[in-house]
């Protein structure tokens, strides 16, 4: 089997998906405790922060082909990152990788496309929701997006970045991310995507008005059949 490599961002998400092929692992290999072999690396999130906040994406790139670089040489044979923002920065670095990547959208399309959905909510930070790392994955499979508007963007993005990341997980803050997908039902949309890798630790099937579309697990699932070359 491949050897995984993570280049994490945030604990909490890289965790789930680090939990999730470990798990899931043994299921699909069909030996008891079976995953394939995983090497995880992060540069400090503060630092990530800072150039998000600034905007400076090439920065954001920079850290993430040095963890790729890293991951290379410990012989990871592809990476995966289990955070949807920074996947902003992904085509300012991909060409000079060591090692091929997954795209985390790239996947949630796929995924999406399969199980018949034709339009998607978006959900995630607010530089993950007003940027084209979705769209310009989904249009290709000919599939309709909408993100929330201005004030509900700023209050997702409060939840993430004040309460998820640091594994905070409130009931009020899950009731009004509810009623923002019950919104993308309105709209027409047919399913939503849970496009920050911590809000499958707050929301789950049963708690949502649409079909989830857990960024966190579709990513963990692909990277699992990658590595055992189905």
């Amino acid at each position: 089997m491949k050897h995984i490599g993570i280049v994490a961002c945030s604990a909490e998400g890289a965790s789930l998906c680090y939990t999730t092929i470990c798990i899931e692992g043994e299921r699909l290999i069909g030996r008891r405790y079976a995953h394939p072999e995983i090497t995880m690396h992060t540069h400090p999130f503060d630092e990530y922060m800072r150039y998000i906040e600034a905007g400076e994406w090439s920065r954001v790139a920079e850290l993430m082909l040095s963890s790729a670089e890293k991951l290379a040489k410990v012989g990871a044979d592809f990476a995966i990152c289990p955070d949807n923002t920074i996947h902003r920065a992904y085509d300012l670095f991909i060409d000079r990788s060591p090692i091929p990547w997954l795209h985390i959208a790239e996947e949630v399309a796929r995924e999406a496309r399969e199980r018949g959905y034709r339009h998607l909510g978006i959900m995630g930070t607010k530089y993950l929701m007003e940027s084209d790392v979705y769209p310009s994955r989904l249009k290709p499979h000919g599939i309709r997006w909408s993100i929330p508007g201005g004030e509900d963007r700023e209050e997702i993005n409060r939840i993430i970045f004040e309460e998820l990341v640091y594994g905070r997980f409130l009931k009020d803050s899950r009731e009004r991310l509810i009623e923002i997908i019950d919104e993308f039902r309105r709209m027409g949309c047919d399913a939503v995507v849970l496009g920050c890798t911590e809000l499958p630790l707050i929301i789950g099937e049963d708690d949502s008005p649409l079909p989830i579309l857990d960024s966190t697990r579709i990513l963990a699932r692909a990277a699992l059949r990658e590595a055992m070359g189905d």
